[in-house]
This record gives C-alpha cells, structure tokens and sequence, in this order.
C-alpha cells in the first residue's frame, strides 16, 4: 500500500539522513520514478523533506525533524523475533513487515543510539542455510505457520520415512535448523517433530490448539536434538588417521569429528593419529568414513573393516 510505503520512506530518511533517489528505489523495491512522486506526495502533505542537487545531493528532512509515527502494529511487533533472520522473516511472511518494525525503532531511538545500531546491522549477517545445499522446498509453510500464530489444529498428511500418516496436530512452535524449517506438535498427548517440507497437504481448523502447560520451545528442541543423536549415532570406529584426516573431521563428521580430534591419541612416526570416531549404522558408517580416502584406515569393530575392504575391493574392480 502506498500509505506504508510513504511512512517507510519517511523512517529512511529520519534514520539515514540525505538518500538519493536509486538509493530510495533499492530499499522500497520501487522505480526511481515513484521515489520522487512519493516524496512530492509527503512535502504536500507537510512533511519537510528537501531536495539537494549536486553529486552529493540526494533528500533529506529538515533538521531537527522527527516523526512520531513509530507505533508497532500487531504483525510488526511479531516480526521482531526475526530481526536477525531477514529471509526467515519473508518465508512466515513477514518481510515487509520486519523492515517497516526495523525502521520504526530506529527512529525512536535516540540519534546516539540509532546509530550504533545502524552499524551492527551493516557488519553483522546470520545466514542459517548449510554450505553446499539449499533448503528443501516448504509451500505448505505459510498454512502451517498461520496455524502456530493464531493456535489452530492442523489435519496433515505427512510423508516419513516408513510411509505416509494422517494426523491432527496441535502446533507448539516452528524451528529453523540448517535452512530447513521443522514444526513442533502434539499428537495423541506426544510432541513430536515434523519436517514441514514433507507436508503432503494440511489444513487449518477453527478448533483451538491445546498447549501443554509450561512447555518451553528452546527446551525442548535442545532435549530432541540430544536424543535424536543418541539415537543415530549408534557406535565408534576406531580410525587411523593421517594429519590431513584429522582435519577433515570436523568438516565431514561434525560434532562427532570434533569430539574424536579433541581425544586423538598421539601420533606415531608418520605423524598419524588413532581416534574413536561416532558413526551411524552400518552402511552409513562406510559411505562416510569412504570420503576420507587415502587419509584414513578403519581399525575396529571387525565388521566395519571388512564391509569398508569389500566396498573398496568392489570400486577398484569396477575401475580397473
């Protein structure tokens, strides 16, 4: 709406000071055209916005000039969590409203202090996505987010690893993780996680959401996130190690390639390392640890070794 494009216009300048017309188009998303109706359209209506020529020119208001149209409205306040997260913030929907918020802060903070935040915003980003991957594809995400904002029971189709389910739940909370957004719920009296790019289909019902009481979202991500290693990393290998395998652990195994640096035994002559490495099954356990190459010798248990010997002994045949 025009009316919101106007006061975040008049919130850049009060908060940035002189800005020139390209400047203005990049940050409404608009043509340098409608940057100068627009500001046409705010001096008509009083507001003291000047035009300054020159290479350095650009508008600016008047000095001393200070709108108190800084009040928060429902989404806005909403949009706040997210301040960090800006493409978080577009995925719920939220994105025009987390800049109007921003803006609005910044200008009823004192100059002093609107200025310190200026500058943490030009030389701090969060980025939540994995290197190397995008985030898997979540169209369902609006209607499940709406859901958690206004409380409202779901009935979702969802696609897991042993099949499809039918399920009413109850939304506690969304997680982002990695780029990928995860849903928290209860279902039959359980809260369990759902990843909501597997949503086959949902839909919102006018029956409000039950809330276990005291349940604490941050908590129980923390408390899930520990089981759900547990539950994976179900052994150790022991690995020998050259010095550049040992650098490579962190990268390709984690928390877990962490861990198995950190109690390294002492090298040996060639500078290698025995370590007890956390792996996942079986299968798994050899598609990993085959990416340390030449780097790695797996000792132990005895049928990891031979399943990593035979995988081996097969991919040389197949490129002899």
């Amino acid at each position: 709406m025009r009316a919101d494009r106007l006061l975040a216009l008049l919130l850049l300048l009060q908060n940035r000071g002189r800005m020139t017309a390209p400047e203005l188009a990049g940050e409404l998303e608009v043509s340098v055209r409608t940057v100068y109706r627009d500001v046409e359209a705010l001096a008509a209506s009083g507001v003291p916005v000047y035009a300054e020529r020159g290479p350095t020119g650009g508008f600016r208001l008047m000095d001393g000039y200070r709108t108190r149209l800084t009040g928060l409205t429902d989404d806005e306040a909403d949009s706040l969590a997210l301040a960090g997260m800006p493409a978080a913030a577009a995925d719920l929907g939220l994105g025009a409203e987390l800049v109007t918020a921003q803006l609005k802060l910044g200008a009823a903070l004192p100059t002093g202090l609107g200025e310190r935040s200026r500058r943490i915003q030009e030389r701090f980003h969060l980025d939540a996505e994995g290197w190397f991957r995008a985030a898997d594809p979540a169209p369902l995400l609006a209607v499940v987010a709406d859901a958690v904002w206004r409380r409202r029971v779901l009935r979702a189709h969802y696609r897991r690893w042993g099949g499809e389910v039918r399920r009413e739940l109850h939304p506690l909370g969304l997680v982002l993780k990695a780029g990928n957004w995860y849903l928290v719920a209860s279902a039959d009296g359980t809260v369990r996680t759902y990843r909501v790019s597997r949503f086959l289909e949902v839909t919102a019902t006018d029956e409000d959401s039950e809330r276990p009481a005291g349940f604490d979202l941050a908590a129980y991500w923390e408390s899930a996130s520990r089981d759900l290693q547990a539950r994976v990393l179900q052994g150790t290998a022991r690995v020998r190690v050259t010095p550049a395998g040992l650098r490579l652990l962190p990268a390709l195994f984690g928390a877990a390639g962490t861990r198995a640096v950190e109690a390294a035994g002492e090298p040996d002559a060639a500078g290698r390392r025995v370590v007890d490495l956390e792996v996942e099954t079986l299968p798994v356990a050899v598609s990993d640890l085959i990416r340390l190459g030449l780097e790695a010798e797996v000792l132990g248990p005895p049928e990891l070794r031979a399943e990593v010997a035979r995988t081996v002994t097969g991919l040389a045949q197949r490129y002899a």
